[in-house]
């Protein structure tokens, strides 16, 4: 059995190593807006939470991820201890500390 084949030949349209290049001039542009609009940033932040869990102290105020305030009563490689009410204490990661307060802020509330 023959089955009638045909050949269809694509001709290059006018222009086409300029089109080529304008294309990869376009990625290249796309790839430098998203590292400035998304990627920067979020390393940014990585690096200012780093530096802010290196530097947590006994007697810091903090605020928890899950929104748990209080003063840090004990430091360790991995957890510190937090006093949330006189005599409560908890252990939380130290990764889990989203933020320290000013001095003297848990007293004012």
């Amino acid at each position: 059995m023959n089955f009638p084949t045909t050949f269809v030949l694509a001709q290059a349209a006018p222009g086409g190593a300029q089109n080529g290049t304008f294309m990869l001039i376009l990625l290249i542009v796309m790839f430098g807006f998203m590292y400035f609009t998304m990627i920067r940033p979020q390393s940014k932040r990585q690096k200012e939470h780093r530096d802010l869990i290196a530097g947590l102290a006994k007697g810091d105020e903090v605020v928890t991820n899950g929104g748990i305030a209080g003063r840090i009563d004990e430091v360790g490689d991995t957890f510190v201890t937090v006093e949330i009410a006189p005599n409560v204490k908890i252990k939380v990661q130290r990764s889990a500390v989203q933020q320290v307060l000013p001095k003297g802020t848990l007293k004012s509330s």
